[in-house]
């Protein structure tokens, strides 16, 4: 069995991180081809969310790990970025139990990402680690859109409930940043779905 892994939402100062995997007999790989996956990031909203359906009907397994800003901020204090990815990496790993992985690396050493990956799992599996991998391996790219389809519905949530669009979440998001200042200027503090661990932050909680 044959997994491909990618996450949504690294690095995102509002919202969590999403790390989803997907588990495939070998010979399926031809239907996530010709179901025509690519890269999320290359698609529209309403495209991601059609594969998404598709790709959860061909797949053996699937399973999206969901991490907090609270957790991010938390294992912040412990361990690298890099190292909270292989941490997560490795967990959707243990949920699929492949004998093969195809992974997006997020580490500049590709390799390297693989191998502390392979150092925690508790399982034997070949391990492909390479950049850009979602877009060289349609098992990848089928993740990468699980990922993004998640974190985006998860975000939408956080702004039904609060009643204010907050925007993508990144710091280059201008919407992001002004309702982050806006907040904090009414509040005094962050939002519960900030990331406090972040400069982007530390940025704006300095300025009051």
């Amino acid at each position: 069995m044959i997994a491909g892994i990618d996450e949504a939402g690294k690095g995102p100062v509002l919202g969590p991180m999403c790390v989803a995997g997907l588990l495939l007999d070998e010979d399926k790989l031809d239907r996530l081809t010709r179901l025509g996956v690519k890269d999320s990031k290359k698609l529209t909203p309403k495209k991601r969310e059609a594969f998404s359906v598709e790709i959860k009907k061909i797949a053996d397994r699937y399973f999206i790990l969901e991490v907090s800003p609270g957790q991010i901020d938390g294992l912040r204090k412990v361990m690298t970025m890099n190292e909270i990815m292989v941490v997560c990496f490795a967990k959707v790993m243990e949920e699929l139990k492949p004998e093969s992985a195809f992974v997006d690396a997020a580490d500049v050493i590709a390799e390297r990402f693989g191998e502390n990956i392979a150092k925690r799992y508790s399982g034997k599996a070949d391990i492909t680690s390479e950049h850009n991998a979602d877009e060289k391996y349609p098992i990848v790219s089928a993740a990468s859109i699980l990922a993004k389809v998640r974190r985006d519905e998860l975000v939408r949530n956080i702004e039904k409930n609060v009643g204010i669009e907050i925007g993508s979440g990144y710091p280059s998001d201008r919407k992001t940043i002004t309702f982050l200042e806006n907040w904090v200027k009414e509040y005094g503090s962050l939002p519960d779905f900030a990331r406090s661990s972040w400069e982007t932050s530390r940025n704006i909680m300095g300025r009051l």
